[in-house]
């Protein structure tokens, strides 16, 4: 009976570690009083398709040329990560920056360096290009 008692403890345990229940904040929450978002470190590409063309949001897409003119974000700006320290002050501080490339690991060195370099409402675009255009969101080439 102990064992049985101290199974479904470890069981439950683990089903907690693992994310068994869904206690995550909202990627994204509208401001009641002036329309202000209020975005998580990581958003996701459905959050990036719903607010990419509002006058707060800056998407920056951090690839290479070669990259980009394969196909992005209709909109985005591009400043590939090698030229992002030389390039600083074309990136605004008064918007919600939301930094891309392929997959989401060039956005998270970007975003890491921007927000070491003062920027604080910068946050990584998850999964990148790849991840938009399998969730099947428009790609300009």
């Amino acid at each position: 009976m102990k064992m049985k008692w101290l199974f479904l403890m470890l069981f439950a345990l683990v089903l907690v570690a693992c994310g068994g229940t869904d206690t995550a904040a909202p990627v994204v929450e509208q401001s009641a009083d002036e329309g202000t978002l209020d975005l998580a470190p990581e958003v996701d590409v459905q959050t990036v398709a719903e607010i990419k063309d509002r006058e707060d949001v800056y998407v920056l897409d951090v690839r290479e040329q070669w990259e980009y003119d394969e196909g992005h974000i209709p909109g985005v700006v591009l400043i590939p990560l090698g030229e992002v320290p030389n390039r600083l002050g074309e990136i605004p501080t008064d918007k919600n920056v939301i930094v891309t490339c392929r997959t989401g690991n060039r956005s998270g060195q970007a975003t890491d360096f921007l927000r070491q370099n003062g920027f604080d409402n910068v946050h990584n675009m998850q999964g990148g290009i790849v991840a938009w255009e399998q969730a099947g969101y428009e790609v300009s080439r």
